[in-house]
């Protein structure tokens, strides 16, 4: 089987299997969205949704966010990863956004990577989600799971994930593949011990092949 024969074989079973695909995150506005993302990084996304109802409700804003203390964020978000460090960067993405883009959330990789808190992976899902442009953010599952299948061969970090996935999902499916990859590996692709008995995928998976 060709990579090219790899990627249409996968592409046309999520998309018949899993028309419907997009973040498991809560949010109601960019704003709002950003705040999740950094607080889902190395945090599970049920976590991050059990904290950001009330954190929501007394940052509507960043303007609001950005006259506050790290000591008051922290008070809302004391039970995910990394507390301490996550409310310093949403009090300095806050602020940010306040002084440099108006009150908004930018829209473009260049400008959002300049907010603290914010790298690639976390510029390249609001890209996707809040604003609705073809990018592929990598996190650990859509690095297992691309690797896994044979999407990507001998890839060594999130970067050349990317790079690689970019150049044969075409582009009006990037923004669903992202979804489609991570879901896949949260629920059947799981780290320890894939459900292949359960995955659609096998036709398509060098990992199973091999098995």
């Amino acid at each position: 089987m060709t990579k090219k024969e790899r990627y249409a074989g996968v592409i046309s079973w999520f998309d018949k299997n899993m028309p419907v695909a997009d973040t498991e995150l809560h949010y109601d506005n960019p704003f709002h969205l950003l705040i999740a993302v950094i607080l889902s990084a190395q945090c599970t996304d049920k976590r991050v949704n059990m904290v950001t109802p009330p954190l929501f409700e007394a940052y509507p804003t960043p303007e609001v966010m950005a006259v506050s203390t790290t000591d008051a964020i922290y008070h809302y978000i004391k039970s995910v990863s990394y507390p301490n460090n996550k409310a310093k960067n949403l009090l300095g993405m806050a602020k940010k956004l306040v002084d440099d883009f108006g009150g908004k959330v930018p829209d473009t990789m260049e400008e959002l990577e300049t907010i603290p808190g914010v790298g690639r992976k976390t510029a390249n899902v609001m890209l996707i989600v809040a604003f609705n442009k073809p990018a592929m953010p990598v996190d650990t599952h859509v690095f297992r799971v691309s690797n896994r299948i044979g999407l990507t061969e001998n890839s060594k970090n999130p970067e050349q994930t990317e790079k690689e996935l970019i150049k044969y999902i075409p582009a009006k499916y990037l923004s669903k593949a992202h979804h489609w990859l991570i879901l896949h590996g949260r629920y059947v692709c799981i780290a320890r011990k894939p459900k292949c008995e359960e995955c659609g995928l096998t036709p398509y998976c060098k990992f199973f092949s091999k098995k």
